[in-house]
């Protein structure tokens, strides 16, 4: 594999905390990918290693790519087949696969549903009917809206009356029966024993306040890499920092210019506050 000197360097770093700032087109996921193959190659046991992306595609790619430079580092032949990356995935399903792990634990259904975006929207629907928010003179913030303010308010871990300021101020009036509605919204959820995709970042978030939890995670995996760093949120911010709170062992690449989940509250801080927070 043809890397320039800067992407070496940052294939071949070692444990301490590290941040790979690069912009689209510069190999930053070949890189990453190379960094992954380097780490096994240098004896990290793979199911130890928690690789998180934004995209189940993008999970795959990565295990593909990190799979063949294994195989050409080793001299295997190309149908020798990608070594187990048994934790690459995206944020959400990782966190459901340990929250069904944990589900004793945290008090949740061993068998609970996730709700797809589709089915979200619906539930808050008819939690909003059933509440007699719909049928208000002054037109209530239909579902959607009131689903993407939840989602805004969960991911960015922000008050409701300052996210409403910010982002939805014609929203303002409504702080009250909002907050109602999502108390009941959530109350509705454990009654039918299902999470939305911010629970599951929820939830994870909230294993890693649990002191025994959160030591078993940190144990479970030696190195934890982060792929389009600059898309995560405040509630990911805290996962990462519950998993590793020195920065042992973390990896994340990102790009401060571009950001595509600000709608799930991303936030550029989270790259530019990097080495204050892991002392790199």
């Amino acid at each position: 594999l043809a890397l320039n000197d800067q992407q070496r360097e940052a294939v071949t770093h070692g444990d301490a905390p590290l941040l790979v700032l690069a912009g689209a087109g510069t190999g930053k996921t070949m890189t990453l990918a190379a960094r992954v193959a380097q780490r096994v190659l240098d004896g990290a046991d793979p199911q130890r290693l928690l690789l998180l992306t934004f995209s189940r595609r993008a999970a795959a790619e990565m295990t593909r790519r990190a799979g063949r430079l294994l195989r050409e580092a080793r001299g295997l032949l190309p149908d020798s087949g990608d070594p187990l990356l048994p934790w690459a995935g995206t944020f959400h399903a990782i966190g459901a696969r340990l929250l069904r792990e944990q589900a004793a634990a945290l008090g949740l259904h061993p068998h609970f549903t996730v709700l797809d975006r589709g089915d979200a929207e619906s539930l808050m629907g008819w939690v909003r009917e059933g509440l007699d928010l719909a049928s208000r003179r002054e037109r209530f913030p239909l579902a959607a809206t009131c689903l993407a303010i939840h989602s805004r308010a969960v991911n960015a871990e922000a008050p409701l009356a300052e996210l409403l300021a910010e982002h939805y101020p014609w929203c303002e009036r409504w702080h009250d029966e909002l907050q109602r509605l999502f108390v009941a919204y959530a109350a509705e959820k454990r009654r039918q024993a299902s999470l939305d995709f911010d629970d599951l970042l929820l939830g994870w978030a909230e294993m890693m306040a649990v002191p025994a939890l959160a030591e078993r995670l940190r144990e479970r995996f030696d190195h934890v890499l982060v792929d389009e760093y600059q898309d995560t949120n405040a509630l990911q911010a805290r996962i990462l920092r519950g998993l590793k709170p020195d920065g042992r062992g973390l990896t994340v690449v990102g790009d401060d210019a571009q950001s595509i989940y600000s709608f799930r509250a991303a936030q550029v801080r989270n790259i530019l506050d990097f080495p204050a927070q892991f002392g790199e």
